[in-house]
């Protein structure tokens, strides 16, 4: 499997581990790994997503849309409901050989369907659990979500733990929960690769730091998942899957995206939805979306699914409570930029206007040679804002 096959799957985060462990390992242990995808499959009183008219058809290559789930709950000794700390819509279709994906901002101020208040949108999961968390996301942006896929962030430690750990080379040395990891190149445990997966207040990049450790922490599973630790070591990965994550999806729904929805990695393609004023209510931090930028979003994933887009949003169809005059703010109509074509052209600013030089050497993807780090900075996250 190329550098950049295995870039998307860590993109996809979780889809990566559930369909690799799924499909890997197919022809020795099918059985294995159809009672693993079983024993996660969860059935939710919205089995079909409200705002589909009519049933998908995976034979015909239907686009569909799937909400992953980052959870917090049990982390580190967290022991409540949790949050949805992570939220990323992937879009496939296989039709015209496109992924699109939009990773939500967890703290944006919205509406929480069935639970008749404003929140930050992670606080859905802590309210309502899944149903809730989907169909609040589906009201944000006006889009069916067909399916979803959830991992707990302890997954994280057991998935690490399953592969036999994996090695990073920490840029700063820190504590977290009594968990320490020092600066430099070290082999870390699932307990201790979890603290750096999660580690958020001692990075100078805050947020943006944490989530590049954790897309790093994922590479770095994944590319162990599909080489020979995956193979020598399936029961104890596929045990770690079904511990933690949970998925509508069924066994016989997966083999047929596995099947027929493989041309839809052709072209990926991700976005950033998050707020571009912050906004401090009752003393507590959100993120305020900018209307242009909300609807842009919407659109773009109306297209990708074949359903018809807006020039305005939807005041009139769930949006009539006020959501648009209180809840979001005038933002200039700027053209969507995917997440690359920013990265791009931040560097090539930054490239111009600075002469700091570095030994570090990284691919066109902007991964370092082994996959295991983004090339990103906190102005290429705000370029896309």
């Amino acid at each position: 499997m190329k550098l950049y096959q295995k870039i998307i799957i860590a993109i996809l985060g979780v889809i990566a581990v559930v369909v690799t462990s799924a499909t890997v390992w197919a022809t020795f242990a099918y059985k294995d790994a159809n009672a693993t995808f079983n024993a996660i499959s969860k059935k939710i009183e919205r089995a079909t997503s409200p705002k589909r008219e009519k049933a998908i058809s995976y034979e015909d290559r239907d686009p569909i849309t799937i909400a992953l789930l980052g959870l917090d709950t049990g982390g580190l000794g967290r022991t409540e409901q949790g949050r949805s700390d992570t939220m990323m819509i992937v879009t496939l279709n296989p039709r015209q050989k496109k992924t699109t994906v939009v990773s939500i901002d967890r703290d944006i101020y919205t509406k929480i369907v069935g639970y008749d208040t404003y929140d930050k949108l992670n606080h859905a999961y802590a309210f309502g659990g899944v149903k809730m968390s989907l169909n609040s996301i589906e009201y944000l942006l006006d889009v069916p979500i067909d399916h979803y896929i959830a991992i707990n962030f302890t997954g994280l430690s057991d998935l690490i733990d399953a592969v036999g750990g994996i090695t990073v080379d920490n840029k700063i040395d820190f504590t977290l929960d009594g968990v320490h990891v020092p600066k430099g190149k070290h082999h870390l445990n699932g307990e201790s690769g979890l603290a750096y997966a999660r580690m958020r207040y001692e990075d100078p990049e805050g947020d943006i730091g944490r989530q590049r450790r954790q897309r790093e922490v994922v590479t770095k599973i994944v590319n162990k998942v599909i080489g020979l630790d995956g193979v020598t070591k399936y029961k104890k990965i596929l045990k770690a899957v079904e511990d933690n994550c949970s998925t509508n999806l069924s066994w016989d729904q997966l083999m047929d995206i596995s099947k027929n929805y493989v041309p839809a990695l052709d072209n990926i393609k991700s976005y950033q939805l998050s707020g571009i004023e912050p906004d401090w209510m009752s003393d507590v931090y959100y993120q305020v979306v900018g209307k242009h930028r909300l609807l842009n979003i919407q659109n773009l994933i109306k297209s990708e699914l074949g359903l018809p887009t807006r020039s305005e949003l939807p005041i009139s169809d769930g949006y009539s409570d006020g959501y648009i005059e209180k809840q979001l703010y005038d933002d200039e109509d700027e053209p969507l930029v995917d997440d690359d074509t920013a990265k791009k052209s931040s560097t090539e600013s930054s490239s111009d206007s600075s002469e700091q030089t570095t030994d570090e050497v990284y691919d066109s993807n902007g991964y370092q040679e082994d996959g295991s780090d983004y090339q990103v900075e906190a102005q290429n996250i705000a370029t896309n804002e």
